[in-house]
């Protein structure tokens, strides 16, 4: 099994790459996702952020509201990093039970938003950089994603600089330009990964 670690700043294109690569036949493991799950109602990692945070972090229905849980944590590191010691060692666990049922020839490319911020580079055999522009990334959460410009300009604040994320990348993958430009950059990588599982 060849893992591989995908990453990029919010809005640089990380789930396209990632969609791509599942469509040559990679087996995807989304940290997002997996970080969704473990603070569903009824679990452990729920009721560990309602006493961490308080229950206005809930909605009518019991569930975790992310856009108020967002607005307080992405404006204190402080508070985020007491998020982040919650949820992540649930994402971790789950990721790691995931990967060991893959076949033992597989591709697995691991989508981890943060894994420059957590410097979890050393837990991968290949790191794949997804890159864009500040500018780019602003543009695309303000008029694709409808997010204002300041918990843009906040989000993109609370990560690492692209500067950082480009220097643990084995893989960068340009996605500063048109949807036509990006494909066949991943073909190449996906070639590399593929060259990289075989040789193992």
């Amino acid at each position: 099994m060849l893992s591989v670690g995908l990453t990029g700043g919010i809005g640089a294109g990380k789930s396209a790459v990632s969609r791509l690569l599942t469509s040559y036949g990679a087996v995807l493991i989304d940290a997002d996702k997996i970080a969704r799950e473990v603070v569903e109602p009824g679990t452990a990692g729920l009721a560990a952020v309602v006493e961490a945070f308080g229950p206005d972090v809930l909605t009518a229905d019991g569930a975790l509201d992310r856009p108020r849980l967002g607005s307080v944590v992405f404006a204190d590191p402080e508070r985020l990093a007491v998020l982040n010691a919650i949820v992540h060692p649930l994402v971790r666990a789950r990721s790691a039970e995931l990967a060991r049922s893959v076949a033992p020839d597989a591709v697995v490319v691991h989508d981890v938003p943060l894994l420059t911020e957590n410097e979890l580079a050393p837990l991968y055999d290949v790191i794949i950089v997804v890159d864009a522009s500040p500018e780019t990334q602003l543009q695309r959460l303000v008029e694709v994603r409808g997010m204002a410009e300041p918990e843009a300009r906040a989000r993109m604040k609370a990560q690492a600089t692209r500067a950082q994320r480009r220097a643990i990348a084995d893989i960068v993958i340009d996605n500063d330009g048109p949807w036509e430009a990006l494909e066949p950059q991943v073909r190449s990588a996906w070639a590399e990964l593929t060259s990289r599982a075989a040789a193992r």
